[in-house]
């Protein structure tokens, strides 16, 4: 046995021997964290994947296995975007003939502790998660088990240590209020997303540039934060139109939220693009099938994914890959938008 386990190791890096003895623990108890078994307490699991992580321990016959599965994580699967994204790990995973599983877990920022302990029994090829940070102790157990993770990342900035896809959320805002500037709008409203997601402050900030540029002051009331979603469009877009001055153009900070912006143009009887201008952001399927047509900023979703995977997919045999990748956003011009009514 005891051979069996110096056979599965790198040379030249740490034995089960050492980690266990400088653990306190028998070797034994090693294997069973190795292989994600749950009859160990908690802080010793926890000592013996610090000690594997510090002494980079991998195993060399771990590809032959592995399960030849994709984990991809959401903290909300029943979103249009969602879709996108898993379009496009599917096509890689494909490729490599692997899997994909699906997990919903958590809030939009992290995944729930209890995911970790599934996806230590499943030992996946590698992990997708689609949140804007990694908690310590997660990152941590992952590498401990020398399963590969990457963030693909629609929501802000993930630590420089953690592979992450993302996209030009600041171009994104700047392109889209310039293209409202350049149809002559001057008061122009933005419903970005959470104030606590990067990705929201991101676009307000090139929304703020593009106007700084052309020598307007930004007006706060005509600021407002959304959720993405629908009905958060709806509410904050009333809330502009029945300002004083209400604005002539509305960004909105995806195209749910543009559809919520689209159905508040109704209920106040306001004819887009005529009296009111709307552009989105995404350019989900969607879109295109609204009435009108909408204006949008096209964010990669499916390419983003389809490079974390294979990003992924380097990881796993150990080969190096560029920590942060961003993708280009660019403007689509349909039939929600049009110069300001005299």
């Amino acid at each position: 046995m005891l051979q069996g386990m110096r056979d599965d190791e790198e040379l030249g890096r740490v034995t089960l021997a050492e980690v266990a003895q400088k653990a306190g623990v028998s070797i034994s108890t090693v294997s069973k964290v190795l292989n994600g078994r749950q009859d160990v307490a908690a802080p010793t699991r926890v000592k013996v994947e610090r000690l594997l992580e510090r002494h980079s321990y991998r195993r060399t016959t771990r590809a032959a296995r592995e399960a030849p599965l994709i984990e991809l994580v959401f903290h909300e699967l029943d979103s249009i975007w969602a879709m996108e994204l898993i379009r496009g790990v599917e096509n890689v995973a494909k490729a490599h003939q692997a899997s994909v599983v699906l997990t919903e877990s958590g809030t939009r920022h992290a995944p729930d502790p209890e995911w970790i302990e599934g996806v230590m029994q499943r030992r996946p090829r590698g992990v997708v998660l689609v949140f804007s940070a990694l908690p310590a102790e997660v990152k941590a157990r992952l590498r401990s088990r020398s399963i590969p993770f990457v963030i693909v990342d629609p929501a802000g900035g993930p630590e420089p240590d953690v592979p992450s896809v993302g996209s030009a959320n600041w171009n994104g805002g700047l392109v889209a209020t310039r293209h409202l500037l350049e149809m002559g709008h001057r008061r122009i409203g933005i419903i970005t997303g959470p104030d606590d997601m990067l990705c929201s402050l991101a676009r307000l900030d090139g929304y703020r540039s593009a106007l700084s540029m052309a020598g307007i002051q930004a007006d706060p009331e005509l600021v407002r934060y959304g959720d993405f979603h629908v009905e958060g469009g709806f509410k904050r877009a009333l809330e502009l139109l029945d300002l004083p001055e209400p604005p002539t153009a509305v960004f909105a900070g995806s195209d749910l939220q543009a559809l919520g912006v689209l159905e508040a143009a109704r209920v106040r009887e306001l004819r887009v693009p005529q009296d009111l201008s709307v552009v989105g952001y995404d350019d989900v399927p969607v879109a295109q099938w609204a009435s009108p047509a909408l204006t949008t900023v096209h964010q990669p979703l499916r390419e983003m994914a389809e490079e974390a995977v294979q990003m992924l997919m380097r990881l796993s045999v150990q080969e190096p890959v560029t920590t942060r990748l961003e993708l280009a956003t660019s403007l689509v011009v349909r039939k929600s938008t049009a110069p300001p009514a005299l």
